[in-house]
């Protein structure tokens, strides 16, 4: 595992090269422990949904993984977490508000699973100052265009508050995963503020594709360009000038502490495309800045 000082001198000094205030990561984990716990156990058994081994790299105490993201200068993160069956939402979505709570450098995250009573506790959570919420495809094993849950996109779409949702077919396909299931609710609620995680890996040009079609779609970079990735489902070169046709929509996203190696590999990779010191500053902080109005993080351009 990386010294976290000796680590942190390197990504402070990424993001200071590139005139920052510091990185804004849209896709970091934290729940609650005993459900961690199940989570890296099943990284460790290399379960279906993984496809491969995957050591976790950040395999520490939650104080622990907080003051590393604070040595690295993440000026905001989140906190993805997702049920994988009927019941789990409303109570993740209690821990989650009680660790917002506490940890004001956190985008309050909820997330919510089509089931009875889902539009009652995601609207709760968004009176409840609930800013970004998490939609796991893979791992729910749902259809996102299941009516029960049209209430809840509509929710998000009319209040603008985004959506991270793994909805690509990577690392292994799922019933309801790639452009086709997700691509039936943009259609029925054009404004939602999804964010595409992952790039929405393997299918990179299908979310692009989606990304010129609806204004409001984002895509963040989570494991994205990393050697890790690269060998299962590698970004096609083809379309790699396409990513600065959506600059402004494009946001920083790591997986951390899920990720088998270090946080400052994933900067790297993104600084390896060579697409310029523009497109940096936009996915590592300003575009998360300006669509999470994160305060004390604007800067001179």
């Amino acid at each position: 595992m990386p010294e976290i000082a000796d680590e942190a001198v390197e990504v402070r000094a990424f993001w200071q090269e590139l005139g920052l205030p510091g990185l804004i990561d849209v896709h970091t984990h934290f729940m609650p422990e005993r459900v961690l716990d199940k989570v890296w156990a099943y990284f460790d058994a290399a379960g279906p949904l993984t496809g491969r081994p995957w050591p976790i790299t950040y395999r520490e105490e939650e104080q622990q993984r907080l003051d590393r993201l604070r040595e690295f200068g993440v000026l905001a993160f989140t906190a993805m977490l997702y049920p994988h069956k009927p019941g789990m939402a409303a109570w993740l979505n209690a821990w989650a508000a009680e660790f917002a709570a506490r940890t004001p450098d956190c985008l309050h995250t909820a997330t919510f699973f089509p089931e009875e009573g889902a539009e009652g506790y995601v609207g709760e959570a968004l009176s409840k100052g609930a800013r970004v919420f998490k939609a796991h495809l893979q791992v729910g094993g749902y259809d996102p265009a299941d009516p029960q849950l049209d209430a809840v996109w509509g929710l998000l779409a009319e209040s603008g508050t985004p959506v991270v949702t793994h909805c690509g077919s990577g690392p292994v396909p799922g019933k309801h995963t790639g452009p086709g299931p997700i691509g039936a609710v943009l259609a029925r609620h054009p404004r939602l503020r999804l964010i595409v995680a992952h790039m929405g890996l393997p299918e990179y040009a299908d979310f692009l594709d989606l990304a010129a079609r609806y204004p409001y779609l984002h895509l963040d970079t989570t494991m994205a360009f990393t050697a890790f990735t690269e060998q299962m489902a590698p970004f096609p070169p083809d379309q790699l000038l396409r990513l600065l046709d959506v600059q402004d929509r494009i946001l920083l996203g790591t997986d951390f502490p899920n990720i088998p190696y270090p946080y400052v590999h994933a900067l790297r990779a993104l600084a390896g495309l060579g697409l310029g010191e523009e497109w940096l500053r936009a996915v590592c902080h300003d575009n998360a800045a300006r669509l999470f109005a994160v305060p004390g993080s604007a800067r001179d351009r």
